[in-house]
């Protein structure tokens, strides 16, 4: 019996292949069969009017499928069975995925997805590097995959996620290349993928506990290896070219202790002391930027503390409008956002606006607000691509009139901005003003949904 309650097709064939990917791929075979070289996840929910697909990896991983499959028809009709439930438990193992898929008419299917396991020496590069960068580890850790480890990996000449051509396909019913039932697996597995990237991880060949243990076996290793001798004195002070430098980082001795964090802000000082301020001096503003001053210097120093900071990336340095709209946001009251939106060059409708574009999308939020552009050619293809696949056939789909980068429902209070960024941003009309509604997403039609919930 299959998985969702049906006699499946016998393959032999496949059954061989099983086998065959059993000897030849992961080395769990050889290790007594552990519940971490397999995994299997009961059948998802039903799915409309949501993304498959919100964490960046798993959006990779569709797009290897979009730009591998031929047909775009079974592609929708995947989405549809993926959306609607068809899709059956889904089991994972090093090298492939597999799940029933149950067509309109009843119909079941098994159908397989396969990708490229990483070699042996893949392998022991990739639990290499990693185990040299204790913010990959408590990425991973965190069910989180960085776009900076993915890199990492790439230099090192380790494909993570899969390309163009990379996802094969294998279903009883036949077709050579991804039919709906495939198409429906895949979108399904994003979903999984969102949740945990150790999925991906034992795709390629190796499970959780296997891997976890193997790092912390290579971090034992490093952390006991010798101490080295006092490079600096040896040299001289004359110097170090960094190519030796970076080869030596080993065997170098510990960097001093970093400075404890600090749980909260230090009280800003009270500048009222009875005398008048000097003309022109709010001191109620001038305590508020202190106050805010000791919080971004608290962050700062969390932030240079944490696992986190060596992968990630410095803030942006904002502009005065910006740091007027970063401000207002922290609540300073109605005289000092008066203050703010003046300066900036706004009026308090239009800061309360920015500040609701901040909330949701910082920088980017802000510029999808206040930025009226034009997408290019290329851009305004993908832009139109994804609104005509967004929903499926049989659904209801709204009529939207684009004009630049904003598609607005003809007749209601809903639109839908495109940012440069390439994912969508709702909107609602308020009192004759487009305001920020939600959050990003690559999904249009979820966007649209999402305001239809709440209105």
């Amino acid at each position: 019996m299959n998985m969702l309650g049906g006699d499946e097709p016998v393959d032999p064939e496949r059954d061989e292949r099983d086998e065959r990917d059993e000897r030849e791929g992961s080395r769990c075979p050889d290790e007594g069969g552990s519940a971490d070289c397999e995994r299997t996840f009961g059948a998802l929910p039903v799915a409309r009017g949501r993304a498959f697909a919100r964490s960046w990896w798993g959006q990779a991983w569709l797009k290897a499928l979009e730009d591998t499959a031929l047909d775009g028809a079974q592609l929708r009709l995947g989405r549809r069975h993926a959306r609607g439930g068809a899709v059956g438990a889904v089991s994972v193992r090093p090298g492939r995925i597999t799940a029933v898929v149950q067509d309109r008419d009843h119909t079941r299917h098994r159908s397989d997805v396969l990708l490229q396991q990483l070699s042996a020496a893949d392998w022991d590069r990739f639990l290499d590097m990693v185990a040299d960068r204790a913010g990959h580890i408590a990425a991973l850790l965190d069910r989180d995959m960085p776009p900076v480890l993915v890199e990492d990996a790439a230099a090192a000449g380790i494909e993570l996620l899969p390309g163009i051509g990379d996802l094969e396909s294998e279903c009883s019913c036949g077709a050579w290349d991804h039919c709906a039932h495939s198409a429906a697996l895949c979108y399904q597995l994003a979903r999984l993928l969102d949740q945990d990237p150790f999925v991906l991880l034992l795709l390629r060949g190796r499970g959780e506990r296997e891997l976890l243990d193997e790092l912390q076996a290579r971090s034992a290793a490093r952390a006991e290896g010798p101490a080295g001798e006092d490079v600096a004195a040896e040299r001289s002070g004359a110097g170090v070219p960094a190519a030796e430098a970076y080869a030596a980082r080993d065997i170098l001795p510990p960097l001093p202790a970093a400075p404890p964090p600090v749980a909260v802000p230090g009280a800003p000082p009270v500048l009222g002391g009875g005398a008048p301020p000097a003309p022109g001096v709010d001191v109620a503003a001038l305590e508020f930027l202190i106050a805010d001053t000791a919080a971004r210097a608290q962050r700062l120093l969390s932030d240079a503390l944490s696992a986190w900071h060596p992968d990630g990336s410095p803030p942006p340095v904002l502009t005065p409008a910006q740091d007027a709209v970063r401000l207002a946001a922290a609540g300073p009251g109605e005289v000092i956002s008066a203050r703010l939106a003046a300066g900036s060059g706004r009026e308090a409708r239009g800061l309360a606006a920015a500040v609701r574009a901040w909330e949701l999308g910082g920088t980017a939020g802000l510029a999808v607000l206040e930025e009226d552009w034009t997408p290019g050619p290329e851009a305004l293809a993908r832009a139109t691509g994804k609104l005509a696949a967004a929903w499926e056939d049989g659904e209801a789909r709204p009529r939207l009139r684009a004009t630049r980068n904003r598609w607005t429902v003809t007749g209601g209070a809903a639109q839908l901005r495109y940012g440069r960024d390439g994912r969508w941003w709702p909107y609602r009309e308020e009192d004759g003003r487009w305001v920020p509604a939600g959050p990003a997403t690559d999904d249009p039609a979820g966007a649209l949904a999402g305001l239809s919930a709440e209105g």
